[in-house]
């Protein structure tokens, strides 16, 4: 028994030989996409085709104008969306660990430090010490305290403590500021990628129901063939 080859057809941007389900035709593709093709070829028509290949660059090339005809210039974050597109590669990325490893020592104290102060162990400590220093200068040490009314050396401790953990609580705040704006930059990457990747999608999709839909067409066509030879008289 003889297998039938697959039909194929050629790409007219590279005029290489595909099969026909690894090509695109022309009526599939956006119009917009379909301009750019036909400024660089102007032979393009509603009969003529593309291969996967040729159109995942055109479509990189559209999305590549509208964001420089949007905002003039494009910036770094979208230039490296448009690479991963063309590559296939991926940009989410886990944010919090690969900061944390250029953190110096200081910087992870600091952090500690400003995570104790704002905790109620903190607070409860504090304030049993502060409860026992005014007990103890004013019961246990009634006749010579060391820190009489109105507790001049506690109101001191006090102002230094504050002077120092506010410095260091502005420092644990200023690293989080800049690890969420790295955050907020690979968010942005990967909600536009996504948005592009939906776009390609539906295109996808329609060329794979335009294709199923032919497939569909063509197999009716056999089963009509096959009922018009059963009705034939024998």
């Amino acid at each position: 028994m003889s297998h039938s080859k697959s039909p194929t057809g050629t790409c007219l941007v590279c005029g290489k030989n595909f099969p026909v389900r690894e090509l695109v035709a022309a009526p599939l593709v956006r119009d917009n996409i379909a301009g750019d093709i036909r400024h660089e070829h102007p032979e393009w028509s509603p009969a003529a085709a593309i291969c996967q290949t040729d159109l995942a660059r055109y479509r990189a090339q559209h999305v590549h104008a509208l964001l420089v005809s949007e905002k003039g210039e494009l910036s770094e974050l979208e230039q490296a969306v448009l690479h991963s597109l063309q590559t296939h590669q991926t940009l989410a990325a886990d944010v919090d660990s690969d900061y944390e490893e250029n953190w110096s020592f200081g910087e992870r104290l600091a952090d500690r430090i400003a995570d104790f102060g704002g905790s109620w162990t903190f607070l409860i400590i504090f304030g049993l010490f502060i409860v026992a220093w005014i007990m103890i200068n004013s019961l246990v040490l009634y006749w010579r305290p060391v820190d009489p009314f109105p507790f001049i050396l506690l109101n001191l401790l006090l102002s230094c403590l504050a002077a120092v953990q506010a410095p260091i609580i502005m420092m644990s705040q200023n690293r989080q500021e800049a690890k969420d704006r790295l955050r907020a930059r690979n968010d942005y990457q990967v909600n536009l990628k996504a948005e592009l990747e939906i776009r390609q999608l539906h295109e996808k999709i329609d060329h794979l129901l335009s294709h199923q839909w032919e497939r569909m067409i063509e197999i009716q066509e056999v089963q009509l063939d096959l009922l018009n030879e059963l009705r034939r008289p024998r």
